[in-house]
């Protein structure tokens, strides 16, 4: 059984006009295998510590005026240890309690309109689960698919649940059938979504209902000038 530590400090700062209101994110979370250490502003992660690699990772766009945090890894390391030391006086306290589990739901989408033969990026946004290790799994057309995908860190709800994102850039063909498979330990099977490439074909009617107006216009036009001449024709 994997039990997970979570701090969480979450804080409103309320410019003295009383016009905005912004929240920061502070996540800490251990377990036996590892842990999260995360800061976060408006819902986004701006900085998250990659224990795999060993460093810090700034994950705001390159757009944004980028925020430094010096000794940052090296104290999410110290951070980290001490989690775990909690972790473990945690469990023999309270006797090793049954962790609360709450299943993923997830739904997929695309991140811009579908055109054939144009790249795109798939989106798998995976919901309101707890704890927070899942497993996500593409393919297309049944065929397991591991190029151009990510994973997202995770994200803390309201509610203390987790969301995520993982994505897969592609390339839309008529046909084509992708699935996005998540495996969690509250699930009793992995759920998965399909989406399915299907542009539906431009409809001709607007074209033909103008074709027609201008057809019915001309000939009107034509009608009108003929009897014009006539009837001055006949004066």
């Amino acid at each position: 059984m994997i039990i997970l530590i979570v701090l969480l400090s979450l804080a409103g700062v309320r410019y003295t006009d009383a016009k905005f209101v912004h929240s920061d994110l502070y996540l800490l979370g251990c377990n036996s295998d590892g842990g999260e250490d995360l800061y976060g502003m408006e819902g986004e992660v701006r900085w998250y510590a990659d224990f795999k690699n060993k460093k810090g990772v700034i994950s705001l766009p390159d757009f944004i005026p980028q925020i430094d945090f010096p000794g940052g890894y090296e104290q999410a390391v110290g951070e980290l240890q001490r989690c775990k030391q909690n972790l473990a006086v945690s469990v023999t306290a309270y006797k090793n309690p049954a962790e609360v589990q709450d299943p993923p739901q997830s739904s997929i989408y695309t991140m811009d309109n579908v055109v054939l033969g144009e790249k795109n990026t798939l989106v798998c946004h995976i919901d309101g689960f707890h704890p927070p290790p899942i497993s996500v799994f593409w393919t297309k057309n049944d065929v397991n698919v591991t190029q151009g995908v990510s994973l997202s860190q995770y994200y803390v709800n309201s509610d203390y649940t987790y969301n995520q994102f993982s994505t897969l850039d592609f390339v839309p063909q008529e046909g084509d059938v992708y699935t996005c498979t998540v495996s969690h330990q509250a699930l009793e099977e992995p759920s998965t979504k399909e989406w399915n490439v299907d542009v539906p074909e431009p409809s001709i009617g607007p074209s033909v209902f103008c074709g027609v107006g201008l057809f019915l216009g001309l000939l009107g036009v034509a009608v009108g000038t003929f009897f014009l001449i006539k009837g001055n024709n006949c004066n």
